[in-house]
């Protein structure tokens, strides 16, 4: 394992107070329990809280800012935040309009918001983002894990929040997101959890993994390296099943990469993925391209569309200031 670290134990606390320290007019780092909170608060909004196992940077971190998160909950690499990080998250932001918890679909994930959700003293609510339509919806007790739409979720809600939305109308509109996005990635590599010290997986120099979870769980199956094009048109077949857009809709496309995958690569998959589109008589209106949900040094992409309307389309085009989103300010 070759990884710019001083020590494994220290590894989550170094990169925290680092992310803290070179955005330090987003952000600020709270220890014991840990949780990282929006500098400036804005009272009498919701608070947009979110978090999840590190290693999967920006998410969630990245997105703490105005038009987004007002806090994010950190656990340790691959593993779930525990119970108290968002209580007292919750507490500390907290400013009279309640709380939203945004939740990737993992059990641990789950568990553990659900107790912060009963132990709190305040109004709260939670938002499950469960996006990756590599899992047949049927197929798990746990249903489908949350991945890129995540960000979809903390954009539009966050800037529904910023502008003085209360949290029955966030709450909704989650809701009705989750029925217009999905995702699903391919990887070439493995990754390396520092703690383990070698890659999660193995994978022959010609396989890749398609339908891989962002913590490299399996996907749908082993399969051989194919032409960029081929693999987006898998994916991209598989999105529009989800979805069952009519012809001339309008959608917002995203080509995220796992955290080793150059952003040349990512470009070509985008152009790609477009075509299929045009194909399909679908309106490409919003794109981006780039790393927000990331699995440590993992070889891979994942796509995600999101079919818009005028409400997510707004939502999504209000401005935003955080480490690893910005514009409109």
């Amino acid at each position: 394992m070759k990884k710019f670290i001083n020590s494994v134990d220290t590894f989550l606390e170094d990169s925290l107070r680092g992310f803290a320290a070179a955005h330090a007019d987003l952000v600020e780092l709270h220890t014991a329990p840990t949780f990282l909170s929006r500098r400036q608060k804005k009272s009498g909004k919701v608070a947009l809280i979110s978090g999840g196992g590190s290693g999967h940077e920006p998410l969630h971190i990245g997105f703490i800012g105005p038009g987004m998160l007002d806090g994010a909950c950190p656990g340790q690499v691959f593993t779930s935040p525990t119970p108290d990080q968002m209580l007292r998250a919750g507490e500390t932001l907290e400013c009279g309009a309640g709380v939203l918890f945004i939740v990737k679909n993992y059990s641990g994930d789950v568990m553990n918001f659900e107790m912060a959700s009963e132990l709190a003293d305040f109004e709260n609510a939670t938002v499950l983002v469960e996006d990756d339509v590599a899992i047949p919806s049927t197929s798990s007790t746990t249903g489908r894990r949350g991945v890129m739409g995540t960000v979809i979720v903390e954009k539009v809600l966050g800037a529904l929040a910023e502008e003085g939305a209360d949290l029955a109308t966030l709450l909704e509109v989650g809701r009705h997101l989750h029925t217009r996005m999905a995702s699903m990635g391919v990887a070439l590599s493995s990754c390396t959890v520092p703690a383990a010290g070698r890659p999660t997986f193995a994978l022959a120099d010609d396989e890749i993994e398609v339908g891989v979870g962002i913590h490299g769980e399996p996907g749908r199956r082993r399969d051989v390296l194919r032409p960029a094009k081929e693999l987006v048109q898998e994916l991209m077949d598989a999105l529009l099943e989800e979805l069952r857009p009519p012809p001339n809709a309008e959608v917002l496309l995203i080509v995220n990469g796992m955290g080793s995958t150059p952003l040349a690569e990512l470009y070509g998959l985008f152009h790609d993925a477009h075509g299929v589109l045009e194909k399909a008589n679908l309106r490409l209106e919003r794109s981006l391209v780039g790393n927000y949900t990331t699995a440590l040094d993992m070889a891979g992409a994942s796509l995600t569309l999101c079919l818009l309307d005028e409400e997510i389309k707004r939502a999504w085009d209000m401005p935003v200031h955080t480490a690893a989103l910005r514009w409109g300010l």
